[in-house]
């Protein structure tokens, strides 16, 4: 095994998980996206801070450094290869040094690699996601339960993957603390997309308070 080769792999996926196209867009807006809504790089804070158009590129953009990432690895060394770039892109966008270390939580980007590596356990994992955030409206219940479940279906799917998987899905339950405290106290908020038209105008008027009283 070339391990020298391995290593350059590594660090080539992990700098294509430094590309952040929210941060980007945000930059282009005159935006912080790490000082607005959430703080996060990520999809839903995209989605939240610079609308439907700026979430859907960054979904798509970080899925898809996911996806090249693990080819680039399969191409140059098979799947120990593609397994070690998997890991290296997702590290790579939860901590990118580009932006001292303050990425996305990772969830898009680590779809897209475990799409690379095994597609089908890649939708798999995503239907189980789509039916949790269908159900309880809320995407980080959706995420974690996500995070979960692929490192358990990776052991019948592929197993050479396990170790990768988990160490992935842990990153992602890390990073989603502060969501499982509020998830526990029954704080965690409804996603935008299934609030009722008065419910939105109810949490714009709170946020439009809340801007007031800082502003005095």
């Amino acid at each position: 095994m070339n391990y020298i080769l391995l290593g350059v792999l590594g660090v080539i996926a992990y700098f294509i998980g430094n590309i952040s196209p929210s941060t980007i867009m945000a930059k282009r807006q005159g935006l912080d996206i790490k000082k607005e809504g959430s703080g996060n790089a990520g999809t839903t804070n995209a989605l939240r801070v610079m609308g439907k158009k700026a979430g859907a590129i960054t979904c798509i953009v970080d899925i898809l450094k996911g996806v090249a990432a693990v080819v680039i690895g399969l191409l140059a060394a098979g799947p120990v290869g593609a397994y070690l770039c998997a890991l290296c892109v997702f590290l790579g966008h939860v901590w990118p040094i580009v932006y001292k270390f303050q990425g996305g939580k990772g969830v898009a980007t680590a779809f897209g690699a475990v799409l690379g590596v095994n597609p089908l356990l890649a939708v798999i994992s995503l239907a189980i996601v789509a039916i949790v955030v269908f159900t309880s409206k809320r995407m980080s219940l959706g995420s974690l339960v996500g995070a979960i479940a692929f490192p358990i279906l990776s052991i019948f799917m592929e197993p050479g993957f396990v170790v990768f998987a988990a160490v992935m899905a842990i990153v992602i339950i890390i990073k989603h603390r502060a969501n499982i405290v509020r998830l526990v106290h029954s704080e965690e908020p409804v996603m935008g997309i299934f609030k009722s038209k008065e419910e939105k105008e109810e949490t714009a008027a709170e946020e439009s308070e809340e801007g007031s009283s800082e502003n005095e």
